[in-house]
């Protein structure tokens, strides 16, 4: 089981590094005006959300699952747990917009601000700060 949740930390740190940096790539894509720029980022966002964003994603839904599935019973009655997973479905929720947003870009549809991006960019900090209390605190 400590491998398992070994593997499952380390997935969620992908995820997260990745979270924090796509937002962070369409500050720059938002406010870039050169083509030769923006089919760069277009390749960056791309190959960040495919190939680390998404697997991360994946690994760490699945790992989580595993780790869970070793004492369900205390998982599923504790309150902690229960507002830890709407955090992690919250956060699922923003890895999809994230991949909405990638499309548009991809497509030179954006319509939002460098600016925009760059509040949008903090969310995932604050579900970070929360899973992280509610997992070591336990608070409830």
């Amino acid at each position: 089981m400590l491998w398992v949740k070994a593997f499952h930390i380390i997935a969620v740190v992908c995820w997260f590094a990745a979270l924090f940096y796509l937002p962070r790539l369409f500050v720059y894509h938002a406010d870039a005006k050169d083509h030769e720029s923006i089919e760069r980022f277009k390749i960056m966002e791309r190959k960040l959300y495919r190939g680390i964003m998404t697997p991360s994603a994946i690994a760490t839904v699945v790992l989580g699952f595993w780790v869970v599935s070793y004492n369900t019973e205390y998982y599923f009655s504790s309150g902690w747990f229960h507002a830890k997973m709407l955090l992690v479905a919250l956060l699922l929720g923003y890895h999809h917009a994230c991949g909405s947003m990638l499309k548009k870009f991809a497509n030179d549809q954006n319509t939002r601000s460098h600016k925009f991006y760059r509040w949008f960019n903090e969310f995932p900090v604050l579900i970070l700060i929360g899973v992280c209390i509610l997992v070591v605190v336990r608070p409830f």
